[in-house]
């Protein structure tokens, strides 16, 4: 699992600077329209392509931390034993929808690639985008098989506590 979260984090750092770039990249724009008139060609494009990878990018570290939306209202009195079955339920549905996405991607990204599919405006290749998604998509798969498998690491301890 070190290795899994490892990968995770550095997903995340990369789109941290994904969102950064595109932060400064905005905010640079909007001060040259607002000062000399002239702004940056195709920013919206550029921020719409880098906010897609950066989505998909924070699911492998979203999924490590547990992150993912938790309805416990049901299971609030279960025991701790039946609430670790049906976590870890969860987390194989999940896996599963990780696949699924993962696979639409890759096909969508090959289509992409393919039929040569640009933004409108600075023609920047729309399967870079796809390809920045797919690896995140896998991992984030990974993480909720390995989470499906072994559990959450949770100890009796902890539990009690809860």
């Amino acid at each position: 699992m070190r290795i899994l979260e490892a990968l995770a984090k550095a997903c995340a750092i990369l789109a941290g600077l994904l969102l950064t770039g595109i932060t400064l990249m905005t905010c640079g724009s909007l001060i040259g329209r607002n000062t000399t008139g002239q702004s940056i060609v195709g920013a919206f494009e550029l921020t719409a392509v880098a906010a897609g990878a950066a989505i998909a990018l924070f699911m492998p570290l979203c999924q490590v931390r547990r992150g993912n939306i938790i309805v416990d209202f049901f299971t609030a009195r279960a025991r701790p034993a039946t609430t670790d079955k049906m976590d870890r339920l969860g987390a194989l549905v999940l896996a599963a929808i990780f696949a699924l996405l993962a696979w639409r991607t890759t096909l969508g990204g090959l289509n992409s690639y393919s039929t040569h599919s640009e933004t409108q405006i600075m023609g920047f290749p729309e399967w870079i985008v796809y390809a920045a998604m797919v690896p995140a998509f896998v991992l984030a798969g990974l993480i909720a098989l390995y989470q499906s498998v072994v559990g959450f690491g949770r100890t009796e301890e902890a539990e009690t506590a809860i």
